[in-house]
């Protein structure tokens, strides 16, 4: 299903009391009103100065954790590195910039990567009503997705230099400066830029979509991935990997592999060597240099097995940071992928299915709400219950490519201005069958001293998001989000996606009880 348009409500978009934090209607970040900003200083025929994210270390580097001189520093507009500034030089593309040398942030790089196949998407990022031509005020913003609201992010375009270079991505068209104010505003939002420092690609995909994320184990998934992956690519989803951590980190393997390190998946493609289905997928490095040189690389003689029209729609010989491989190659080097789509209609393969959506905000309460995992037997109860009704499937819905008819997601919400610094608690969450015959409400601690859940999240991690795709069968089930330990507060959001056969109405699939 493609994504909406910019002026649409998404489909999975949480509902708030005075209707902010919306796509619509954004929450200001900070209290900062772009177009009054921008109108003020039109008005006044000055440039904006961000005072809330100003020019010095504090936006860069507060703790000096990167290995940057700040006395070198100099931050200046882009009409004072170049003389003919563009927000955009012939449309937004994953070529458009490469990663910096000073700050460890491919998993936001990656994410940005699969950004720019969907414009639709990209343009709710950034919106289209900017540029360094009419009406030019040195003042920009962007929006992101940040755990359940949409915030409007206002900036100034003065960007960190070093001898007049751009310190941190650089944009490889030297007048392009679309990903060096991107990457400002999300540093922005992460406190500083040092604190987006390390990360995983999933953050960044949320946050620029506000969709269904979903992350495969390459070397435990069961499923037929490469058809998942086709399925997600058809559905405009985007998708990144990581690869093994290595002893150092982004170590260079021989294979041309960089160890810990996050890319995006460009693509997927099957093809005919030699009479055998070929089945490939596409990566790109956002150090936008280093690539893969096993099967399949830009140099590799079985291209020339290729007819001329899939060699010719495929290969590339630029040394750009993008490459194919195998699925095979694939699964062996990489540990897992990531994949965001504003619709989960694209687990499954079957016309017959669709999935519907509820997400909740709730809370753990020291003291009230905060009864921790099951191993607590006394207070377990005492976290948010929710409620979650199977549905029993069609025979060619039930039995298509995706068995799994759940998928349950579990964000912490960070309050913390700076991410470094946002500590996350160990969650998950657990699965219970309800009785037919039990109706209560809010069920009590002895309903869970001898059962055993029948699905988990797995191991508690210190996450900020946690999430499982599984099968149940049909019933009523009860789902538990905890913290690992008991009296830990923190506010979080659940979302549950549950498969529906696509003639029923997509209602709301569970009900809540705290």
């Amino acid at each position: 299903m493609p994504p909406p348009h910019a002026n649409k409500k998404p489909r999975y978009e949480l509902p708030t009391k005075d209707n902010t934090g919306t796509l619509h209607d954004p929450l200001k970040f900070l209290d900062q009103d772009y177009q009054e900003l921008r109108k003020s200083c039109i008005t006044k025929k000055k440039r904006f100065d961000d005072d809330k994210f100003p020019p010095d270390s504090s936006s860069i580097d507060p703790k000096k954790k990167l290995k940057l001189d700040l006395h070198q520093i100099k931050w200046l507009r882009p009409s004072e590195i170049v003389t003919d500034p563009q927000l955009i030089v012939q449309g937004v593309s994953r070529f458009d910039y490469s990663q910096g040398c000073y700050l460890g942030n491919c998993w936001f790089l990656a994410s940005v990567g699969a950004l720019t196949f969907q414009k639709d998407i990209m343009d709710q990022v950034m919106p289209t009503d900017q540029s360094f031509d009419k009406d030019y005020a040195g003042i920009f913003h962007f929006r992101f997705w940040r755990f359940g609201k949409w915030i409007d992010v206002v900036i100034d375009d003065k960007l960190p230099t070093i001898n007049g270079e751009l310190i941190f991505v650089l944009s490889k068209t030297s007048n392009e400066f679309w990903p060096a104010l991107l990457e400002k505003a999300y540093a922005k939002v992460c406190g500083s830029y040092a604190d987006m420092n390390a990360g995983q690609v999933s953050e960044a995909l949320l946050d620029f979509t506000g969709g269904v994320h979903v992350c495969y184990d390459l070397q435990k998934a069961t499923i037929d991935l490469w058809s998942m992956m086709d399925r997600a690519d058809k559905a405009k989803a985007l998708m990144a990997c990581n690869t093994h951590a290595g002893e150092k980190s982004e170590n260079v393997l021989p294979n041309g592999i960089v160890q810990g390190h996050a890319y995006t998946v460009t693509g997927v493609f099957k093809v005919t060597c030699q009479g055998k289905p070929v089945r490939l997928v596409r990566v790109l490095n956002p150090w936008g240099m280093g690539e893969w040189n096993g099967a399949w690389s830009d140099n590799s003689s079985l291209w020339d097995k290729l007819s001329e029209k899939e060699r010719t729609s495929c290969r590339s010989l630029a040394n750009d940071g993008e490459f194919w491989m195998s699925m095979e190659d694939f699964t062996k080097n990489f540990e897992d992928i990531d994949i965001c789509c504003l619709s989960p209609d694209f687990l499954d393969s079957s016309s017959k299915c669709s999935w519907s959506t509820t997400c909740y905000n709730g809370s753990w309460e020291c003291g009230s709400t905060a009864g921790g995992c099951s191993n607590n037997k006394d207070s377990f109860w005492t976290n948010p219950q929710f409620r979650v009704r199977i549905e029993k499937l069609d025979e060619e819905c039930a039995s298509g490519q995706c068995l799994e008819n759940i998928l349950v997601s579990l964000i912490q919400i960070h309050e913390n201005r700076y991410r470094s610094l946002a500590s996350n608690y160990s969650i998950g969450f657990s699965v219970y069958l309800i009785p037919p015959w039990m109706k209560d409400e809010k069920f009590p601690a002895n309903f869970f001293y001898f059962r055993r859940s029948v699905e988990d999240s797995g191991n508690f991690i210190d996450a900020r998001h946690v999430m499982k795709f599984f099968k149940l069968e049909p019933g009523e089930y009860l789902i538990l989000p905890s913290t690992f330990n008991p009296n830990e507060s923190a506010k979080f959001m659940l979302s549950i996606f549950t498969k529906t056969e696509s003639h029923r109405s997509k209602k709301n699939p569970g009900s809540i009880y705290f």
